[in-house]
Order: structure tokens, then sequence, then C-alpha cells
């Protein structure tokens, strides 16, 4: 007996993922620039990667759903998130919340980070929609954390605030609905404040070898002390 094949499920028959990525849209689309060239064209890229992503009906293949530590904060995140400027991305990262894989992106993770951070993938190699132009995301952090220096090799990224207010290399305090670039090989560290979680959203813009394994590794002590921060 030759069992019946079954079709791939596609984004269009999982309105949930749809509309999370719709609210990427919105914000790359419509988000301020700050007069910013370098972030106008960072916003352009990610829209045209998003339409070529949506042409292509990617496919969408379910993962099984992982908690972090860090998760027991997701609740009160959504709950800063729903009074604050980017209340529709927190009200639809809600909705599949039961859904998301949550994960290190490391070999090894310090043990006191790996109580208070985490991240989930919801558009790229990993899925869970599929596809090799671009990654979106999440990154939760409990309050009081300090994310150490790190950078991306080959790959532009961009942080949008969700809730909670943070600071990259404590240069400022960036609220909801600030929008932030990192050049591939900038180096960066994140601390969240001492009261509430931070949620932020993500995109990566990159070759597709380096989305698929992008080799995520914090800085060595020694650039740490180079750089400063």
């Amino acid at each position: 007996m030759v069992e019946a094949q079954t079709s791939p499920v596609r984004l269009r028959d999982r309105p949930g993922w749809i509309y999370l990525i719709q609210e990427f849209e919105v914000i790359y689309r419509l988000g301020s620039a700050g007069g910013s060239k370098a972030i106008r064209s960072h916003r352009k890229r990610v829209r045209d990667a998003l339409a070529k992503v949506n042409d292509g009906e990617p496919e969408v293949v379910a993962r099984a759903p992982e908690d972090k530590p860090v998760t027991a904060h997701l609740g009160r995140a959504f709950d800063l998130g729903d009074r604050g400027p980017m209340v529709g991305m927190s009200r639809a990262l809600g909705r599949v919340a039961p859904l998301l894989t949550w994960e290190y992106g490391y070999e090894k993770v310090p043990m006191a980070l790996a109580q208070k951070y985490a991240y989930c993938e919801v558009l790229g190699p990993r899925g869970p929609v599929v596809s090799d132009r671009i990654t979106l995301g999440f990154v939760l952090f409990a309050p009081k954390t300090t994310y150490p220096q790190h950078s991306h090799r080959d790959i532009e990224e961009s942080y949008v605030s969700i809730a909670g207010a943070w600071s990259e290399n404590e240069l400022a305090v960036y609220a909801p609905g600030s929008l932030i670039l990192n050049v591939p090989g900038h180096e960066h560290r994140i601390t969240t404040g001492d009261d509430d979680p931070c949620l932020l959203a993500y995109a990566w813009i990159g070759p597709p070898d380096k989305l698929t394994a992008p080799g995520m590794k914090f800085s060595s002590t020694k650039k740490r002390v180079e750089k400063g921060i």
C-alpha cells in the first residue's frame, strides 16, 4: 500500500504567522529612520526581502515548542508591550507564544546568562516560516541583564524595542519603538533596566550560508578591553 503524500503547509495556511510577519513589515515600512540614510537603506532591504519571501509562499515547518528560564518573564513583557507603541507586534507575538521555540544559539552559555536570556526565530533557515533570504525573531532579557559583547560577521542586524528599556554599549537608553542598526562586525553589548524585562524584535540580512550558520560567539576578553565595552 502506498502512503498518500501530504502537501507542505504554506504560510497562507497559518494566519497567526501571517499577522506576525505583517507587523514586521509595518515596522520597517512606517518606523522612523531618524534622518539616517543607512537605516533607511536597511529598512528597504528588510522590506524587499520580506516581499520576496511572501511572493514565494514559504513553507511552515512546525518546531517543538521550548521554554527557557527567562520565558517566565514573557507575560510581563506582553503586559508592557500591550500598553506601549508596539502593541500590534506584542499582541501578534502573544497569539503564537505557545508555538515558540526559545533557544540560546551558543554551544556554551554562562550559567547566569542562561537564566536571563533566550531568543526565538520565527522566519529564517530554522523556521518555522522557512526562508534563506532573511531571519526575523525575538530576544528576551530578564531585568538586570548584561548580554556580553559580541558581533555578527557578514550579518547586518537591527533591533526594534517591543517592551522594556535597554542600552547598547552604555551610550543611551532606548525605549519601545526604537530601532538600532548594527552593521556587520560591529561590537556591541546590551544591558537592561532594573525592574522590567526587555523584549526586542530583530532582523538579520546577510548571505544565506551566514543566516543558516551565523557562528554566534561572544567576543574575547582582549577585544572587550580594547573596545572599552
